[in-house]
């Protein structure tokens, strides 16, 4: 997540969080297999929002024992990993049929995970447990289920094809690092990203809620774009004037 070299955390560690993961990925699997009889989706969907969460959480093992300078998992990314689990299930509705029960039940989980921001970074300030793979474990959460959703407002005609952009936007800035290291620099922390980041979550929240027409979802979706767009902005000159 942080680091480019992937490797199993050691016990004691290790075993807390894969206790954490193991019985988050069993709630995930009853949920899914919930929404496979009350919601119009595939018979895949049981098994791929799971998968999809395992596959997240494999990842994230891999970056936790140097960048998380403590014993256990913790409270906070436990908090965490229940958010990743309603993210993959967002995630995993994309390509399901376009009715407005799907579109209901990711609005709903997507105001749940947003619920829960906030709780972690909390716990973390709390307990004394903060770290550097609890603050990148939240953003990446926070960044998957932007793309999700600005994909979901695309497919129900909530807004253009533009909308992705507000979920891809991040990626590419991402990519773009690998060729230029000065964007990889580390940025101060600012309340202004996180704002922005609630912004983007809670208007694409609304956006793709059935009853929110396409003439107040575009204008909101766009409206949120470009606040991201400024946003990311600011931090490249940023980055730009600070290269060394």
């Amino acid at each position: 997540m942080i680091a480019t070299t992937w490797r199993l955390p050691d016990a004691p560690l290790r075993s807390s969080a894969v206790a954490t993961k193991s019985i988050v990925l069993l709630a995930g699997v009853g949920l899914a297999a919930a929404a496979r009889t009350g919601l119009p989706v595939g018979a895949l969907y049981a098994v791929k929002a799971p998968l999809a969460f395992a596959v997240m959480m494999l990842l994230s093992l891999g970056y936790l024992q140097q960048h998380h300078p403590f014993a256990r998992f913790g409270s906070a990314n436990q908090i965490t990993t229940v958010r990743a689990l309603l993210v993959a299930l967002v995630v995993c509705l994309i390509g399901e049929p376009r009715v407005p029960a799907i579109a209901a039940s990711a609005a709903a989980a997507s105001l749940a995970v947003a619920l829960l921001d906030g709780v972690d970074g909390w716990l973390a300030r709390r307990y004394g447990i903060a770290s550097d793979f609890g603050a990148r474990f939240d953003m990446e959460i926070d960044a998957l289920l932007i793309l999700a959703l600005s994909l979901l407002v695309w497919r129900f005609g909530k807004a253009g094809a533009w909308v992705v952009a507000s979920g891809a936007l991040r990626y590419a800035f991402v990519a773009t690092g690998l060729r230029w290291s000065w964007l990889r620099a580390p940025l101060p922390p600012s309340r202004r990203r996180q704002t922005i980041c609630v912004v983007q979550i809670a208007a694409l929240t609304l956006a793709i809620v059935p009853a929110v027409a396409p003439t107040v979802s575009t204008p909101l979706a766009a409206a949120a774009l470009a606040a991201l767009v400024w946003s990311f902005l600011v931090d490249t000159i940023w980055l730009w004037r600070h290269a060394v």
